[in-house]
């Protein structure tokens, strides 16, 4: 970093940070369990249901960009933080609200609801993540101090997966399974959302923020130079593609506990394996990428996790214990695979996660240095729906290719299914995953960033200002 430019403190990095905890729950806890819910607990076939979760989805792709344009033309007179505060609030409400009601009367009436009610939640939810995400590429001008800052906020996403994915699904069968444990689930973890959404609302209210030398133009003007931004367009565009494989392996791993290893009581274990690898792994990315380049550690981490990800197409059921851990209990070899899976999957997760988010701060910058204006919040708008979209379009891919092999819906609860249903899973967590990522690689060999472009040197961008007005 230029020695005339200082560190972001660290309380402003962790206030910043914390919001991602709460996002990352409403992210993830309704892509794993919304599916189970409404095939398991309304009646919906398992297609039905993957169309009501991508319909709100389809939304977002307006929505977002929109909050994205509104949010850059107000933040010069009220800042980025109101948007924080009424979206922390709205997510919330909105999730509570997906898993309140476990008997509609009919699968249909039940399917559209909760598509009604999802979709407004995606909506507040926008609100809230469009403009937390812009703010990543305005805390500061340099490229690896920003990964500093995400480095703080992948943290606070690894929270969130243990807590909405870890913990979401045991403490509803802990709960028996029916109504009492969605409910319970829904209200304790609705004000996890508040509280920790809340957080950077109220944190970063008087924080330094980067703006350009011009003000944004209007909706039409705004969104022209964001495709013409080459480096960006090619990261979108891998983001997306490589989604859509992992929403749809988000979609299915609860079954693939329940079906295709028979062993739901190890998802908070392997999800603390994947913590736990996580954690250890952040400096050493932050390292990497200052070493050898963003690019080429993005690509290692996503060749890697290609590789792990294929693996589980060979686990097992079953099995004689090999040892015991401490609270986990009595081990399998095969159990035991599934926790170095999500020992290693959690390191390689950091790599292209942390980076992707990072290099897109440096398309971001790459606009302000060479336009001199703002656009970060259509940026990120435009990011986040696409990101937003693969995660739709993963669950109704997880949902044709279930139908498709056979899986049945039930009401009440879980029900036996066939091989060939639990063929369906087990591909939906493996190959269908790996391919797209393979895919995503192809169109990221397109990416260009000169990292000279990012360097410090006379430019349009003006002195920060902050992320309210002062008064």
């Amino acid at each position: 970093m230029d020695g005339n430019q200082q560190r972001v403190p660290t309380r402003t990095v962790l206030g910043y940070g914390i919001g991602q905890l709460g996002a990352q729950i409403f992210r993830d806890t309704p892509a794993v369990l919304l599916p189970i819910f409404m095939t398991t607990m309304l009646g919906i076939p398992a297609w039905l249901a993957g169309i009501a979760i991508l319909v709100p989805k389809l939304w977002v792709i307006i929505c977002d960009p929109m909050v994205g344009v509104y949010s850059d033309r107000l933040k010069e007179r009220r800042g980025r933080t109101p948007f924080l505060l009424v979206g922390a609030v709205l997510t919330s409400l909105g999730f509570l609200s997906l898993f309140l009601v476990t008997d509609y009367g009919a699968p249909g009436i039940a399917a559209a609801v909760i598509c009604l009610l999802f979709f407004l939640a995606s909506t507040g939810f926008s609100l809230f993540s469009v403009p937390y995400l812009a703010i990543a590429s305005e805390l500061s001008p340099d490229r690896h101090e920003r990964t500093r800052i995400l480095a703080y906020r992948m943290v606070a996403t690894i929270g969130g997966v243990v807590i909405g994915v870890g913990v979401a699904q045991p403490l509803v069968f802990a709960l028996g399974g029916g109504a009492r444990g969605w409910h319970t689930m829904a209200i304790s973890f609705s004000l996890i959302c508040l509280a920790t959404m809340l957080i950077p609302a109220i944190v970063l209210r008087r924080v330094p923020l980067l703006r350009g030398a011009q003000t944004p133009a209007h909706f039409r003007d705004q969104l022209g130079p964001v495709f013409r931004n080459r480096p960006y367009a090619v990261l979108l565009a891998t983001t997306f593609v490589q989604g859509i494989g992992q929403a749809s392996g988000y979609t299915v791993l609860g079954f693939f506990f329940l079906y295709a290893l028979a062993s739901v009581e190890l998802i908070p274990a392997f999800i603390f394996s994947m913590m736990l690898g996580s954690l250890l792994s952040q400096p050493l990315f932050v390292t990497l990428s200052r070493r050898f380049g963003k690019e080429r550690t993005y690509v290692m981490g996503s060749v890697l996790w290609t590789l792990v990800t294929i693996s589980w197409y060979f686990v097992e059921q079953g099995g004689p214990a090999l040892l015991t851990l401490p609270v986990i209990g009595d081990v399998t070899g095969q159990q035991l695979l599934v926790l170095c899976r999500g020992f290693f999957i959690g390191i390689v997760n950091t790599g292209f996660l942390l980076l992707s988010f990072s290099m897109l701060t440096d398309t971001i910058d790459y606009q302000r240095r060479k336009h001199g204006v703002a656009h970060e919040g259509v940026f990120s708008g435009i990011f986040s729906a696409a990101e937003k979209l693969a995660f739709a379009v993963g669950p109704l891919v997880a949902g044709l290719v279930m139908s498709a092999f056979g899986f049945r819906e039930s009401t009440g609860g879980l029900i036996e299914q066939g091989s060939d249903a639990v063929l369906g899973i087990i591909l939906l967590y493996s190959f269908i995953p790996a391919g797209t990522q393979v895919l995503s690689l192809l169109i990221f060999s397109r990416y260009r960033l000169d990292p000279s472009e990012l360097e410090d040197r006379p430019t349009g961008v003006q002195p920060v200002t902050s992320l309210t007005p002062a008064g």
